[in-house]
């Protein structure tokens, strides 16, 4: 156990520090980039900068789990109730079985806070976070109008709503 981490096959996945709130902001920001830049409209983009993920992730800090070394994450995941609200794992992570773990992980704190059917947003047209899902037994339940979290209020933005039975 190293920092309160747990080992899960060769990645440590346990809480996440305050002290980790820099690098956890750097890993979601150029994740988010990766992953959504291309796909939303302007608007988010230009709100959605590092200090606003820093930020979104001081408030939430007691909600999320974070994989690989201590100060040198390579995923996370934010869980709100029965929702997957953030999953992210770094681009130098993928294909290395860090997100498959992760993600029972965060299916295994969902059953245990009593959730029966878990959900999660995706941006419509990510495609890589879509089949990841997929392949771990999410089912795409249609489009929704999500209000999502911005500076000074909220931005409308139409998801692909994905949802899990977990019993």
């Amino acid at each position: 156990m190293l920092h309160g981490r747990s080992e899960v096959g060769s990645i440590a996945i346990g809480k996440a520090e305050i002290t980790e709130i820099q690098s956890l902001a750097r890993l979601w920001y150029d994740g988010w980039q990766d992953a959504h830049a291309r796909i939303v409209p302007a608007e988010l983009i230009r709100v959605r900068t590092l200090q606003n993920f820093q930020e979104r992730l001081l408030v939430g800090c007691a909600s999320i789990r974070v994989a690989g070394p201590a100060f040198a994450p390579i995923g996370f995941h934010w869980i709100r109730g029965a929702e997957l609200y953030q999953f992210y794992v770094c681009t130098s992570a993928r294909g290395s079985g860090a997100a498959t773990l992760l993600m029972a992980d965060a299916e295994a704190q969902l059953l245990g806070s009593g959730a029966g059917t878990a959900w999660l947003g995706c941006a419509i047209g990510n495609q890589r976070a879509a089949r990841f899902y997929e392949k771990c037994g999410w089912v795409r339940k249609g489009v929704v109008r999500e209000l999502l979290e911005v500076p000074g209020g909220t931005f409308p933005l139409e998801e692909w709503r994905y949802e899990k039975a977990l019993t």
